[in-house]
């Protein structure tokens, strides 16, 4: 019987995923035809040095890896909130690498983010100029050369609509910061991703006119074209979709309870000590005393661990005395907000 903790946040590359349960009868997915999951090298930024080491040393905690499973076995969204740099986009990275997704579909929310940004973009202009451009091409006497104003030519999938492809396994999904979108954004948010599916009018229309069946569309993050058929995109495995907010604003009740949620937290010594020795090693006695200094200081006015990784990492290879780098250790973590900060080390 399949077990339902697939994710381990042990950071070692498997296949588990193949273990998932099925999905709850109210979550089940049939798009097709299938498509095989992409490999890392198909999108430069998923080997980017940066992505790999976020994705190698997440230090996960084991709230984290019980509700990762909840959500992967529910085939419901994660939405992970917490204080600024407490590893909530890492998370995406670290589950997509040892659950082997491939890479991570990232979708940074704005104020002015709407869900069509998410699903695919589409450039009109282009396809005009395209078809002035192309009319010769089309009055040849031989009939050689192809248009170039097909609608498919001018449009992309973006990583909302690149996740929801009908793939053998779930796709990753990153959408980052969704509390700084328009109040209207995770409603529209709600259909999507409870039906799994989107229609493009643009391929529709084409199809009906034409009466094709099938367009050559790029998804996002590689230049290799997927198969849409009749304008429409049902996923077959849902896609691990992870939600960020800084819990800056509230959100709608109905959009809530389609969530799975986890609430990061303030990491405690232990957890730090883990999180700098993933990143910088074994921490020798000047990182063991920074981090005293930096939970002391945590304590009355927000901090993000990265401003003790700065710190630890600069001040260690400065080449500098012991009170020159608590003066620079100091300057590296101020408060982020406005908590008056009158502490020397």
């Amino acid at each position: 019987m399949p077990h339902w903790s697939v994710y381990t946040g042990s950071n070692e590359p498997h296949d588990g995923i193949d273990d998932l349960p099925a999905p709850p009868p109210w979550r089940a997915f049939d798009g097709g035809p299938a498509l095989p999951p992409p490999h890392d090298a198909d999108d430069a930024t998923a080997v980017s040095p940066d992505r790999v080491h976020r994705a190698k040393s997440y230090v996960a905690t084991p709230e984290s890896v019980r509700l990762v499973n909840a959500a992967l076995c529910l085939r419901r969204p994660l939405l992970v909130t917490g204080p600024p740099g407490t590893g909530k986009s890492s998370l995406a990275y670290a589950v997509a690498r040892e659950l082997r997704l491939g890479p991570v579909l990232r979708w940074n929310i704005t104020s002015r983010s709407a869900l069509a940004d998410g699903l695919y973009q589409y450039d009109p202009l282009s396809r005009l100029y395209a078809a002035r451009e192309g009319q010769d091409r089309r009055d040849r006497p031989d009939g050689s050369g192809r248009s170039a104003a097909e609608v498919e030519d001018h449009l992309r999938l973006g990583p909302l609509g690149t996740a929801l492809l009908p793939y053998d396994r779930p796709r990753a999904l990153l959408v980052d910061e969704i509390d700084k979108s328009d109040l209207d954004l995770p409603n529209d948010l709600l259909n999507v991703l409870e039906e799994g599916q989107y229609e493009i009018p643009e391929l529709v229309r084409a199809a009906r006119h034409s009466g094709g069946g099938a367009a050559e569309v790029l998804a996002d993050g590689t230049d290799t074209p997927v198969t849409v058929r009749r304008g429409r995109v049902r996923c077959r495995a849902f896609p691990f979709v992870v939600l960020t907010s800084n819990g800056e604003r509230e959100f709608p009740p109905a959009f809530l309870r389609r969530c799975v949620r986890l609430k990061l937290r303030r990491p405690d010594r232990e957890q730090l000590t883990d999180i700098v020795r993933a990143h910088l090693d074994t921490p020798d006695g000047h990182a063991d005393r920074l981090i005293s200094r930096f939970l002391e200081r945590a304590s009355g006015g927000e901090l993000a661990t990265d401003q003790l990784l700065n710190a630890l990492y600069l001040t260690g290879v400065a080449g500098l005395d012991a009170d020159s780098r608590d003066d620079l250790a100091e300057q590296l973590m101020p408060y982020l907000s406005s908590t008056a900060d009158g502490d020397g080390f």
